[in-house]
């Protein structure tokens, strides 16, 4: 997608929320005063007042644009191809709770889910790097529109169990005490719009994720600091598609993962750190190709754990999330199977180093993937070390330079260490 044509998106979506006066300026909707530019929480101030008055019928919006730009400056497959140095995505939200905009209390716990995406370069990674991970995990190739996820989900027993059926999204799933949960989710490395770019920070590479499509996931949580979670989605989806034409038609093949998980708080002199502790099981009913390409079997397997922890608060502000967090990850599946046998991923997040900047974080993580000797690759190993530091510079507008260094690019001996700069700038509407 062309600057101009995201600047297309970005007027039509502001004209078609308020309406303008003869000034330029839209008219608000809500008796609320407009916040100062760079106070606001969205650019639109919350769709000047527009987005207040639907979330009292049970309706919320959201926009937001991501833009990336990478170059590896030294080494992989070249350095001097400009293809897919400027990627980007968008996505539009909506979250309908029916009980409140029909006004049928009997509808009460009840909640509708729709994301449309739409994207523009397959990134880099293909063209310059040649790594297995992918150094751009929001690279999407060239999308218009496509809705990747529609969903319903139904709370019960006061939002102890929950229930999520439609095309689902099963890398995103449900919160347990504020922390995210099922599958394989990490409170500081799991969103490549806000956090780490690189694949294998964002997920567990070992995991076979399919593309967004038809599922169903249950979320039981028997006490506050406790979860389990299972869900099966159609592992041959295709997020572009309904789902319908993939989901019972050749091969049938389904993703079926679980998860428990604990949500601890521990005591420190400035207030309880909230952690979350993840360990999880999946199987892939098959037919999965095998490494040495002797054929195909069924009922590929893993393991996995995602474990991420405050370690240390600034302030006793229960609200104030400033200080250090932890993570880490690993996970384990069959070399006959799967390129990629085992993967193991650790860091660090900082926000509020630098005084006077309370809402920036620095953050630097560590991921490696053992390799499957049947697989071909020529050294047993990709590695990758990324780092970033994310700057606020409003509450809807956050700036963020990188750099990734990678390690046995493709799992080649033969090619080069890269090292890829980047920046992105992600802002909220």
């Amino acid at each position: 997608m062309t600057t101009r044509r995201m600047m297309v998106l970005s007027a039509i979506c502001l004209l078609c929320s308020p309406s303008f006066t003869a000034a330029g300026e839209p008219d608000r909707l809500s008796d609320e005063p407009p916040k100062p530019l760079l106070q606001r929480d969205t650019l639109t101030d919350n769709w000047f007042g527009l987005g207040r008055e639907l979330e009292e019928r049970g309706i919320t919006l959201g926009l937001s644009v991501t833009q990336i730009y990478q170059n590896n400056v030294r080494g992989a497959a070249s350095t001097h191809r400009h293809s897919g140095r400027y990627a980007g995505s968008w996505d539009l939200e909506f979250d309908v709770e029916p009980a409140r905009l029909l006004k049928m209390p009997a509808l009460a716990g009840g909640r509708i889910y729709l994301l449309a995406e739409g994207s523009w370069s397959n990134g880099i990674g293909d063209s310059s790097v040649g790594n297995i991970f992918g150094v751009n995990d929001d690279a999407g190739g060239d999308r218009s529109i496509d809705v990747t996820e529609l969903w319903y989900e139904h709370q019960l027993m006061g939002g102890k169990v929950r229930l999520r059926i439609g095309k689902i999204d099963l890398t995103g799933g449900f919160e347990c005490r504020g922390c995210p949960a099922s599958f394989d989710c990490n409170a500081f490395a799991n969103d490549e719009t806000t956090r780490f770019l690189n694949g294998a920070l964002v997920n567990n590479p070992t995991i076979p994720f399919p593309d967004n499509g038809l599922g169903v996931m249950l979320h039981v949580e028997p006490v506050e600091w406790l979860y389990f979670t299972a869900g099966v989605a159609d592992a041959n989806a295709d997020a572009r598609e309904t789902g319908f034409n993939t989901i019972f038609t050749g091969d049938d093949r389904f993703l079926s993962i679980y998860e428990m998980g604990v949500t601890p708080r521990l005591p420190s002199p400035n207030g309880l750190l909230q952690g979350a502790y993840r360990v999880g099981f999946w199987m892939d009913s098959g037919p999965v190709e095998r490494t040495d390409a002797n054929g195909s079997e069924r009922d590929n397997m893993g393991l996995y754990l995602s474990l991420d922890q405050m370690f240390f608060k600034e302030t006793a502000d229960v609200d104030d999330s400033q200080g250090l967090g932890v993570f880490f990850r690993c996970g384990f599946a069959d070399s006959e199977l799967n390129e990629i046998k085992a993967a193991y991923s650790a860091g660090m997040q900082y926000q509020g180093l630098i005084p006077g900047r309370d809402d920036d974080v620095l953050a630097v993580g560590f991921a490696t993937g053992a390799l499957s000797a049947q697989a071909g690759h020529t050294h047993n190993n990709e590695t990758v070390v990324e780092t970033y530091y994310n700057i606020q510079l409003a509450p809807w507008l956050h700036l963020a330079p990188s750099a990734q260094v990678v390690f046995n690019p493709g799992g080649e001996r033969n090619v080069s260490d890269a090292v890829i700069l980047g920046l992105r700038l992600q802002m909220q509407f």
